[in-house]
């Protein structure tokens, strides 16, 4: 392992290392933002870039794993099914270091079967909405987080109730779910560092306003709504379990939650009566939030006991795509017991 210098991180790599391709996404779009994050958050943690696959679906969301980690394997799959080809890799080679690229369109709607249950599967990944409430890509129609009344230039009124995707993250028993804004990165980069630390599914919904058809006063995924509506839990710093640190806090009560290698969130709670592994008192929470209209940010619940799917599946030691045929091939006298069962 390269020593690590001022410009330099823990594996010798500097932060260009992490850098992808020039973004062709609209100027002051809040997905840029994310990648930018992305980019920080993986050159402070010392991933190997070729460690990592990006996967994503279909939508401007899914254009960003274009814009980091170049050196990175990537897969651009079709629309919603992201997360199948994410739990395929990750069942081949369970030593990758997956991110997902969905939107709320690509998620919440073609893909809310693919979302759920990989959840429900606990797939080894971080799992990120890039949420705007639009189809920006198809110039701007009504997604399934639209708010219910809002109007749109060419699209008239939404009649329908929004779905909330943390909601729907913790029916499905996920256990890392968080929210946060993508313009407010000193939140962001310490959530996708735990989420990516984490052992099982993390799902992060990022609010990301669409400059383009979505960024008016009075719509929940715009820059000033969430400005002025914002409600975090808590403020948040992650400590990685390899890196000496030291903090500084504001005089309050603080919660410490312990991630499956050791290393730690440290939460500073606004609200003491706030526990992330509640999950009934989770629900209640963004149930509030809504009904408030107030946008809840911060990691919302936290679950470490629950198996991933590597370990349902009983996978042996070496990855999958490391063994030979004749590892993999089940032998002859395995098929004739099997066929003499039948």
């Amino acid at each position: 392992m390269a020593k690590s210098g001022n410009n330099t991180n823990l594996i010798g790599l500097e932060k260009q290392d992490y850098k992808g391709s020039p973004t062709t996404l609209c100027a002051g779009c809040g997905h840029n933002s994310i990648s930018s994050q992305i980019i920080t958050a993986a050159f402070e943690l010392g991933l190997q870039p070729e460690q990592v696959v990006k996967i994503s679906g279909i939508g401007c969301s899914s254009k960003s794993p274009a814009y980091f980690m170049n050196r990175s394997f990537s897969f651009n799959s079709v629309h919603g099914r992201m997360p199948s080809v994410a739990s395929g890799a990750m069942l081949a080679n369970k030593d990758l270091v997956t991110i997902g690229i969905s939107g709320d369109g690509d998620t919440g709607s073609i893909g809310i079967g693919q979302f759920k249950h990989a959840l429900r599967r606990n797939t080894p990944m971080l799992y990120i909405v890039e949420n705007n409430g639009v189809y920006g890509l198809t110039k701007g129609q009504f997604s399934v987080t639209a708010d219910e009344g809002q109007n749109l230039k060419y699209y008239g009124k939404n009649d329908l109730p929004p779905l909330d995707l943390c909601l729907e993250a913790i029916v499905a028993d996920c256990g890392f779910v968080a929210r946060s804004f993508a313009g407010d990165p000193k939140q962001v980069r310490p959530l996708l560092k735990a989420a990516i630390s984490y052992g099982g599914a993390a799902f992060l919904d990022i609010i990301s306003p669409c400059v383009a058809f979505n960024n008016t006063s009075d719509s929940t995924k715009g820059y000033d709504w969430v400005k002025e509506h914002d409600d975090p839990l808590h403020d948040i710093t992650y400590i990685p379990v390899q890196e000496e640190i030291t903090t500084q806090y504001e005089p309050g009560e603080t919660s410490t939650v312990t991630l499956h290698d050791g290393s730690q969130i440290v939460l500073r709670k606004l609200d003491e009566s706030y526990d992330p592994k509640d999950k009934l008192g989770a629900i209640q929470a963004l149930h509030n939030s809504n009904s408030e209209e107030s946008l809840l940010t911060g990691l919302i619940y936290y679950n470490p006991d629950r198996p991933n799917l590597i370990q349902t599946e009983n996978l042996v030691e070496s990855p999958l795509a490391h063994l030979t045929t004749d590892a993999l091939r089940p032998s002859e006298d395995s098929l004739s017991q099997i066929m003499s069962g039948l």
